[in-house]
């Protein structure tokens, strides 16, 4: 077992083996992290004897702790899903509130003034009528926010996810981009829990076909979030076509989209709102194609950073086998 299986934080990913998606350059952790000013947290609960696998993953933008709100955009893909605070910050056409990602059991907010919650459903691994979230655990992860290496598979609102017949969780990724005579970084983080048939270098690869059970219901009603962020200035409009980028980036990697889905995709700019408009419709295109490769990537790691679980009854969730990538 190499150092990247045992770490939980440098869990093995898709670089690892010597792939990479795309042409930009990836930052320095290859996570959301890399845009500054973004922090993420986890708090992660797991009960095997009870039968509890979720959990909660805070975004908390820096500015938020300066009570200063950041420009912000949405994509609906495929509206069968619920989420707290977004029509709110759609409206407003900024974030003024952290992001988090938990799971329609464990759902943490239905206050008006409350943060911007996104979930999941993800009663397949633990099917569990109560919520085992509670305020003290959402502290734990604001609190807990770091701008370092983002632990991940299945953690924080990626603990019961599957996603592609597999075991999953969440997913970042990071790219450096140039845009005209600046950089910018784009980071993206994935509660990937969605179905449909996984496309991996190039080849559909399904659990059956490895002979492994399938994991995830058997419905086309699983939910997939897509936080982007990005450091340079740019319009409500621009982020929610950003966002939008987010969600088609699901089909490179053969995410289901279908009409029982519930895929959301949330975009902001940790920049100083000075002068968006001068970001032209090339550097908007550069964006848009860093954002789908750190979605696609993001997708991919948290299939490798999860790990096989047996649910309370029985019935398992594989984990990507590793050797799948490996040259």
């Amino acid at each position: 077992m190499n150092e990247a299986e045992r770490d939980p934080v440098r869990a093995l990913r898709f670089r690892d083996a010597g792939h990479r998606v795309g042409r930009f350059a990836t930052g320095v952790h290859n996570t959301i992290t890399d845009v500054s000013g973004v922090l993420v947290g986890h708090t992660t609960l797991v009960d095997e004897a009870e039968g509890v696998r979720s959990g909660v993953t805070a975004i908390v933008p820096t500015a938020m702790r300066e009570a200063r709100s950041l420009a912000a955009g949405m994509y609906l893909g495929s509206g069968h899903g619920r989420s707290v605070g977004v029509t709110q910050m759609v409206e407003r056409a900024e974030l003024a509130t952290p992001i988090l990602l938990t799971s329609t059991p464990s759902r943490v907010s239905d206050r008006p003034d409350g943060p911007v919650v996104g979930e999941i459903d993800d009663a397949w691994p633990a099917p569990v009528v109560r919520r085992p979230l509670t305020r003290e655990h959402v502290s734990a992860a604001l609190t807990g926010a770091h701008d370092g290496p983002v632990e991940l598979g299945s953690v924080g609102g990626g603990a019961g996810a599957c996603a592609l017949g597999f075991k999953a969780g969440i997913g970042s990724a990071s790219r450096r981009v140039s845009l005209g005579t600046r950089s910018a970084t784009v980071g993206a983080l994935v509660q990937a829990d969605m179905d449909g048939e996984l496309r991996l270098l190039g080849r559909s690869v399904t659990p059956v076909g490895l002979g492994l059970a399938s994991a995830g219901p058997a419905a086309a009603d699983s939910s997939c979030v897509v936080v982007l962020a990005v450091d340079v200035p740019c319009t409500a409009r621009q982020l929610s076509r950003i966002a939008a980028r987010g969600v088609f980036a699901l089909r490179r990697v053969g995410a289901a989209l279908g009409r029982g889905n519930g895929d959301y995709g949330l975009a902001f700019s940790t920049a100083s709102q000075v002068s968006p408009a001068d970001l032209e419709q090339a550097h908007l295109e550069t964006l848009f194609t860093a954002a789908m490769d750190c979605v696609e990537e993001a997708v991919i790691d948290a299939l490798l950073a999860a790990r096989t679980i047996t649910t309370p009854t029985g019935r398992k969730a594989h984990a990507l086998p590793r050797h799948l990538i490996r040259t």
